[in-house]
C-alpha cells in the first residue's frame, strides 16, 4: 500500500504548498482522493500517470478539496482518454462539473460517471475482487465524507509439505487455497488449516478530512493500519477549531488512540503556523506513531 501526498494544506494555495489531494495505491488499484487546485501539476511532479486514475473520491464541496476536478476532467479529454472515469462525491457535484463542461463546451469523449452521496450512514461506494471502499460520515460545515479503503483477504497459502504428505492431487490445490477441506480416497476429511497457512493480513487506510472532533467514527476506522486525520489547528486555536468545525492535532491523536490505529498521519494544516513540526509535537503527547503529511511525500506501508 502506497500513499502519495499531492497537497495537504488548508484554505488557499501558495507558491510552495497545495490544498488537499492525495493518491492511494492499494492492490494495484490507484485512487485519487480529493482534487484541490494544482492537482494536475502535482500529479505530473510526482510522475503519476493520468491514465491510471479511473476513480476519484471527493470528500466535500469546499473549493480546496475539488476546485481542480473540472480541469483534470478536461485534461483527460485533451489527452484523448477513452477509459471510463468514476467520480464519487456529495450530491451536487454532477451539476457543478456538468455546468462547467457545458459552458466551456468541453464535453469529454469518454464515459464520465458520477456517484452522488447523501447518506449520513457509512455505506459501500466501490467494490471489486480486491478492494472495498466505504464512506466515513464526518462532522463539518457542509455534508462531508471520509473514505475507508480496505484490502480483501487473499487466498490462503498452500503448505506444500502437508499437501504432499497426504498425497493430495494438484487438481485440488485451488480449492484448498480457497479455504475448503479435502476428503481423501479413504474417507478421511483433512481440515483446511492443516493444509494451509494464513494469508497476509489485509491492509486498510482511512482518510478523514475535514471534520470536527467526532468519536462516532471510531467504530468505522477501528484498528486501521493508517489513519489520515485533519489537524488544521494547534491547541492554542482550539476555540477556532470548534467554530469552523475542524480538528486540532491533539484531537486527531485522540481519535487515533481511541480507534487503536497503527499509524496516524496529520494534514490539512492552517498556514498561520511557522512550522508543521509543532503539530507532531502536540499529537505525540497523546499518540506515539505520528507522521506529518507534506506535499510530495510518499509512504510505503
Amino acid at each position: 500500500m502506497n500513499l502519495t501526498i499531492l497537497g495537504c494544506y488548508a484554505a488557499t494555495p501558495r507558491t510552495f504548498t497545495n490544498p488537499t489531494s492525495q493518491v492511494l495505491e492499494i492492490k494495484n488499484r490507484l485512487f485519487l482522493i480529493d482534487c484541490g487546485e494544482g492537482t494536475q501539476v502535482q500529479l505530473r511532479k510526482n510522475k503519476i500517470r493520468f491514465s491510471r486514475i479511473n476513480h476519484i473520491f471527493i470528500s466535500h464541496l469546499h473549493g480546496d478539496h475539488f476546485f481542480g476536478l473540472v480541469g483534470l476532467v478536461s485534461t483527460f479529454m485533451l489527452l484523448n482518454r477513452t477509459t471510463d472515469l468514476h467520480i464519487y462525491g456529495p450530491k451536487g457535484i454532477k451539476e457543478i462539473i456538468n455546468l462547467q463542461l457545458k459552458l466551456s463546451n468541453s464535453w469529454p469523449n469518454y464515459g464520465l460517471f458520477f456517484h452522488e452521496l447523501e447518506s449520513k450512514e457509512s455505506e459501500v461506494v466501490f467494490e471489486d475482487d480486491k478492494v472495498i471502499v466505504k464512506t466515513i460520515p464526518l462532522k463539518h460545515r457542509v455534508y462531508t465524507n471520509g473514505f475507508l479503503f480496505q484490502e480483501k483477504a487473499g487466498a490462503r497459502k498452500l503448505d506444500l509439505n502437508a499437501v504432499q504428505n497426504y498425497e493430495i492431487d494438484k487438481c485440488y490445490y485451488q480449492n484448498i487455497k480457497n479455504g475448503k477441506d479435502i476428503t481423501l480416497d479413504d474417507g478421511r476429511i483433512i481440515e483446511n488449516h492443516k493444509l494451509t497457512f494464513d494469508p497476509i493480513l489485509p491492509m486498510s487506510y482511512a482518510f478523514c478530512s475535514d471534520t470536527a472532533y467526532d468519536e462516532s467514527i471510531i467504530p468505522i476506522i477501528n484498528e486501521v493500519n493508517v489513519l489520515y486525520h485533519e489537524s488544521t489547528f494547534l491547541d492554542t486555536e482550539e476555540t477556532l477549531a470548534g467554530k469552523t468545525m475542524h480538528s486540532t492535532a491533539k484531537e486527531a491523536a485522540m481519535i487515533a488512540l481511541k480507534a487503536n490505529v497503527k499509524q496516524l498521519i496529520l494534514g490539512h494544516y492552517s498556514t498561520r503556523y511557522d512550522s508543521i513540526e509543532l503539530f507532531r509535537e502536540q499529537a505525540e503527547t497523546i499518540f506515539p506513531n505520528v507522521l506529518l503529511a507534506d506535499d510530495g511525500k510518499s509512504y510505503e506501508f
